[in-house]
């Protein structure tokens, strides 16, 4: 299995990004996919996520700007960032939920907000 981001970048403040995060055969659901951020020093942290029963879960730093959505025909899942500020700067890792206790991680994308 694997998970591919794409669409991170360089944005200055007050910009937009979309992140695409497609999965490789072996998933067969975005129900539980969902997206991460880490930050130089910082713990990694949940951003958004498309949760089991249908509803979604958002960081309280990103609500009202990041929305997460999903093409489950495609096993695809988008976070379109808005109000973007430079403490958004991190690398963003998709996640799935992999059985268990376990889960698949993207590569990481980086974002960095800055003018």
């Amino acid at each position: 299995v694997e998970l591919v981001e794409s669409g991170g970048g360089l944005v200055q403040p007050g910009g937009s990004l979309r992140l695409s995060c497609a999965a490789s055969s072996g998933i067969f659901t975005i129900n539980g996919m969902g997206w991460y951020r880490q930050a130089p020093g910082k713990e990694r942290e949940l951003v958004a996520r498309l949760n089991r029963d249908g509803t979604t879960t958002y960081g309280d730093s990103v609500k009202g700007r990041f929305s997460i959505s999903g093409d489950n025909a495609k096993i695809e899942v988008y976070l379109q960032m808005n109000s973007l500020k430079p403490e958004d700067t991190a690398v963003y890792y998709c996640n799935a939920p992999a059985g268990g206790p376990f889960e698949y991680w993207g590569q990481g994308t980086q974002v960095t907000v800055s003018s």
